[in-house]
């Protein structure tokens, strides 16, 4: 009997690493954190088929195979500022709410910003690997409010990345950090942001799989509930560093 041919995917992600491509990614937003397209292409240079195995990984979690079949836009979702304004004080969407508001930043932009780096074909590709990809950018805002790592210029983003690497194993996370982390050294001659960054990697390590929450429940829940639920570590080094940087007026860096 014929066996049907595995359907081919090939998003234009390549699979074996450009690190000319991610070096100069990482040169131009080291040198400016704002431009936050360079880290769509550090992924996009170095992730390889990560986002495939994680797609494969929610499959296996209690709940990740309804998931999976929902197929649910999180952009989409978290744009509905009605929903988002319905959720009480406490909760991890009251929280994502003041951070929407504290930041100015949405959604809807971090899609477009993706895009921009990438190219809308990227994105859109009707196969269940491209929307793990879709998921894995629109949680990263989530996992600031559940990690308590702000969304500063480098530090609360480089602990922050390193937490996503030791989450997802996409080496793209852990070439930012670790540049941002040179840098600081560089620039300060301590190692307080390193020992921060460490301990995102850490926390990253001990916690619960987070690719397999369904986030729309979860941003009914308080937020210490499913912090405790998670085992997401209270971030003790990051908020040394952060008093460190701040006391040295470098928190720019």
């Amino acid at each position: 009997m014929a066996t049907q041919a595995q359907e081919p995917f090939n998003p234009g992600i390549p699979m074996k690493r450009e690190w000319g491509t991610a070096l100069l990614a990482l040169r131009r937003l080291l040198s400016n954190g704002d431009d936050t397209e360079q880290v769509f292409r550090i992924m996009r240079a170095l992730n390889g088929d990560v986002t495939q195995k994680n797609y494969r990984k929610l499959l296996t979690v209690p709940g990740g195979g309804k998931l999976a079949y929902r197929r649910l836009e999180l952009a989409e979702r978290l744009s509905d500022r009605t929903w988002i304004d319905g959720f009480a004080e406490g909760t991890v969407g009251a929280t994502y709410r003041a951070f929407l508001d504290a930041t100015g930043y949405s959604a809807k932009g971090l899609e477009q910003v993706s895009m921009n780096a990438i190219g809308v074909e990227a994105f859109n590709i009707e196969h269940p690997y491209a929307w793990m990809g879709r998921r894995e950018r629109d949680i990263h805002d989530l996992w600031h409010v559940l990690t308590g790592y702000k969304a500063d210029e480098h530090l609360g983003e480089a602990c922050l990345v390193a937490f996503s690497y030791a989450q997802t194993g996409g080496l793209g996370w852990a070439f930012i950090a670790a540049g941002a982390a040179l840098k600081s050294i560089r620039i300060t001659g301590k190692l307080d942001f390193i020992r921060a960054v460490r301990e995102g990697y850490r926390n990253g390590k001990k916690a619960g799989w987070l690719h397999g929450e369904d986030y729309e429940a979860l941003l009914a829940e308080p937020l210490e509930s499913v912090r405790r639920r998670l085992n997401i570590a209270e971030p003790k080094a990051y908020r040394v560093a952060q008093a460190s940087l701040a006391a040295a007026g470098l928190t720019g860096i």
